[in-house]
């Protein structure tokens, strides 16, 4: 994977996770918008959920699209666009109720990966992804659309772009975008959280691991990478890495590769 050094992407990180409190903003698109058909065939985890939480997950995917927009930067914007982008925030969040990205108002996708000047031409297109509230991302996410599709569309690999963006928003919850989401750990949990990381980290940079090198950037690149990890092949990751795998059930609060 290649997203921009996180050094940059930290300055724009924000707060943008919060309790939904029945706050919103409705935007689009009206609650009797049928996204079962796409979400059937495009994503992977919403096939896997009982049909009670189907029908959660499509409430909460409305929800999402209900107070976020989604735009397109030299491209067109779909309805299988947004499902995707709002499956990558569903299924962050879909362990906790009534939560929501509500602070996020917009998220932009561009024809091809970009660079820091978001530019899709030129020099230094390489990132994927990008996520802030300050500066030039002011309560907004950037996502690069064929990254987004492909991580839905290889159900085989351990990468999802949407994902491992909205993960930094999770990670910020606690203030500080550091790999380790104190709000939904276990205070006692912290520190062998911490050493988990820094042993595999350890393999990674070894080369005794299957998890993508990217996560050796830092301790918030690692988190998302394995949170990608966990959502897109729970079954690998708990044969591969079982302590990680139980850690990250206890974080985002679901059972999963069973």
């Amino acid at each position: 994977m290649a997203y921009l050094i996180f050094g940059l992407a930290a300055l724009l990180l924000g707060g943008l996770i919060w309790h939904y409190r029945r706050r919103s903003r409705p935007i689009s698109p009206p609650a009797t918008t049928d996204y079962r058909p796409l979400l059937q065939e495009h994503v992977a985890y919403y096939r896997a959920l009982s049909d009670d939480d189907k029908k959660k997950f499509e409430e909460r995917v409305i929800q999402f699209l209900g107070q976020t927009r989604i735009e397109g930067v030299g491209t067109t914007v779909n309805e299988l666009d947004k499902v995707l982008v709002a499956s990558s925030a569903v299924i962050i969040l879909f362990g906790f109720k009534d939560w929501s990205f509500y602070r996020l108002t917009t998220v932009l996708l561009y024809e091809d990966r970009f660079n820091a000047a978001f530019e899709t031409d030129g020099k230094g297109r390489n990132i994927l992804g990008m996520v802030g509230e300050g500066g030039a991302l002011q309560s907004t996410m950037a996502l690069s659309k064929p990254a987004l599709h492909e991580g839905f569309a290889d159900e085989s690999s351990t990468e999802n772009t949407g994902i491992h963006e909205f993960v930094h928003l999770l990670d910020k919850a606690d203030g500080a975008t550091d790999g380790t989401p104190r709000f939904f750990l276990d205070r006692n949990h912290v520190k062998p959280w911490l050493q988990l990381i820094h042993a595999t980290l350890a393999d990674i940079q070894a080369n005794r691991s299957d998890i993508d090198p990217y996560a050796l950037t830092n301790e918030a690149e690692f988190f998302a990478v394995v949170s990608e990890y966990f959502f897109k092949r729970p079954d690998l990751l708990k044969e591969k890495h079982p302590e990680l795998f139980a850690r990250l059930e206890e974080i985002f609060q679901q059972k999963l590769g069973d």
